[in-house]
């Protein structure tokens, strides 16, 4: 019972590290995490971490290869294996298809502990409505931005409007302040600005995994690439779990994998050597 309360508590502590371990020490801790004591519980990250960024959110691949992996960790861990993303749980079940995971949508505002289960969500989550229509006003007078209405966020990306980042930061920023809802946020991401309301995110998101079967007392492994994860990375280091990065270190992470490529290698790799110590 100890152990699964200290698993379940996260400290949101951000705190600045040394330059962690190359890439291949990054595989080498994951292996150790997911096939050594005590019993691991793996999260994911999916957009840039799992996946490549694509132009347009539509467009990402997900190689057959990688949804046979996740299934064999899925199966090996006995459940204990969720994505943890930005995109809604509903959006992953479609890219993932046919595999079902547990997973954490939209930042954390909704969860599934079981791949069978139900989605449970937070309530009062929505944006306002004034709010979300200035918001969603901005792709008509900017042609080339992509906004995800998510209803608990919208996610304004401007990766075919790079000139854009600036000025778009600024009316961004001017429209949730004059919406005068101190609870409306600004998330920065790779080319994008997400609106939604504080309270929820993907530390919190893992918190609520670790608190139920088949999370439930194991040591936390999560993988991220953006600054949008760094909270959960950090909440994990604090946690006693472990916590790798993509492309460059955020935040307390112990290694860092070179690119999303590398980590479905590493995924590929980890599900033939934990299929082959079963």
């Amino acid at each position: 019972r100890a152990r699964a309360a200290g698993a379940a508590r996260m400290s949101l502590t951000m705190t600045l590290t040394s330059q962690p371990p190359e890439s291949g020490e990054a595989f080498d801790i994951l292996v150790r995490g997911l096939t050594g004591e005590p019993r691991p519980a793996l999260f994911l990250d999916v957009d840039g971490t799992l996946l490549d960024i694509a132009p347009r959110p539509d467009e990402v691949v997900v190689p057959p290869s990688l949804r046979r992996s996740l299934a064999r960790i899925h199966d090996a861990l006995e459940g204990a294996l969720a994505l943890v993303s930005g995109r809604p749980v509903d959006e992953l079940d479609r890219l993932f298809a046919p595999l079902r995971l547990p997973a954490a949508g939209a930042h954390g505002a909704h969860w599934r502990t079981h791949s069978a289960g139900r989605t449970e969500t937070l309530p009062g989550l929505a944006l306002p409505t004034p709010l979300r229509a200035q918001l969603l006003a901005l792709q008509e007078r900017h042609p080339g931005l992509i906004l995800e209405d998510k209803h608990t966020s919208i996610a304004i990306h401007f990766r075919e409007r790079p000139a854009l980042a600036r000025a778009l930061a600024g009316a961004v920023g001017r429209i949730v302040e004059a919406a005068g809802d101190e609870s409306v946020v600004v998330l920065p991401g790779k080319a994008v600005l997400e609106v939604k309301r504080s309270g929820f995110d993907k530390a919190r998101a893992i918190r609520i995994l670790m608190a139920s079967e088949p999370f439930l007392g194991r040591r936390p492994i999560f993988i991220g690439d953006d600054v949008t994860d760094r909270i959960a990375l950090d909440a994990v280091s604090a946690a006693g779990g472990i916590a790798l990065s993509v492309e460059r270190p955020l935040g307390n992470v112990c290694a860092v994998f070179a690119s999303a490529a590398e980590v479905r290698a590493a995924i590929e790799r980890v599900a033939d050597l934990m299929e082959a110590s079963t």
